[in-house]
């Protein structure tokens, strides 16, 4: 096995850790929040602060009876899931999380780019993926075989689409200010400080990071709105619409199908605030000021 198929096999493990356990903690910090808010504990007994309360949900959802109904497009209900949740992974792989590193191994030194892949048409890869889970949507509405599933799908893919324009064109000026589709590059393009840009106002902008946000701040608004309405978080949670739809797109699943959609969504919240801070708020550098 080469040196470099080994790098990508670790990479790719460490991004699925991270992706899980990152998940973890985010369901555990909002239902703690969530039960703060009324004025409840929260999850407390399973693990340190109810800390592994989701591994204890994960274990449930896996030892479930899969229900498959019995006027289902067998293929498409089982293929919903998985175009959800693959996308979700593929994202985080494109994304850059730090300098390149030194690598000691079989007594020779390689380096190692902590990202990934470095596409040069990472952000066309990214409004590719992210465009994907439309169709894992309206599969599961429609595979079902429910007209409320049905009814969660068309909802769903409509607003999905609906904020689908809006997120590549902002993203257009953030392409024309760094000069480059490449997710590493539009990092690189973001140190230093603003001075750069705007030598005649030197004294004053010195101490102002160059990030995409200051110069593109109305794109930053639109990208941030749309990236909300993408994963389907308040006040754009009309996706499930528990009240009206019984439980949106996803009614007839259950188990470990119905967890997948559930990874899924939250995993995608990281992801679009990695992406957020790899395009407008110097990514992985943070406010560098040389």
């Amino acid at each position: 096995m080469s040196t470099e198929l080994i790098i990508a096999l670790i990479k790719s493990s460490v991004v699925l850790g991270v992706l899980l356990t990152n998940t973890i903690l985010l369901i555990w910090l909002e239902r703690k929040l969530v039960a703060g808010m009324q004025s409840r504990v929260g999850p407390d007994r399973a693990g340190p602060f109810g800390i592994l309360q989701t591994v204890a949900d994960a274990i449930k959802l896996l030892l479930k009876e899969q229900i498959l109904p019995l006027k289902a497009d067998r293929a498409m209900y089982l293929l919903a899931p998985i175009i959800s949740l693959v996308p979700s992974f593929l994202i985080f792989m494109i994304i850059p999380l730090g300098p390149n590193i030194d690598v000691l191994f079989n007594g020779s030194q390689f380096e190692v780019e902590l990202v990934g892949a470095d596409l040069n048409v990472g952000v066309l890869y990214f409004l590719a993926l992210s465009s994907i889970a439309v169709y894992s949507v309206v599969l599961a509405g429609w595979s079902s075989g429910s007209k409320y599933p049905l009814l969660g799908g068309v909802r769903a893919s409509a607003q999905m689409i609906s904020y689908e324009a809006a997120m590549g064109l902002s993203l257009v000026p953030v392409i024309l200010y760094s000069g480059s589709l490449s997710l590493v590059d539009i990092v690189q393009s973001q140190s230093g400080n603003l001075s750069s840009t705007f030598p005649f106002l030197n004294n004053i902008v010195s101490f102002i990071p160059k990030w995409n946000i200051f110069p593109q701040f109305v794109a930053f608004g639109i990208f941030f709105i749309a990236a909300v309405a993408e994963v389907n978080r308040a006040p754009f949670d009309l996706v499930e619409a528990e009240q009206e739809l019984v439980g949106g797109f996803h009614t007839e699943y259950s188990g470990f199908r119905f967890a997948m959609f559930f990874l899924a969504e939250y995993i995608n919240m990281f992801n679009m605030c990695a992406i957020t801070a790899t395009f407008f708020l110097g990514g992985w550098l943070g406010p560098t000021f040389e």
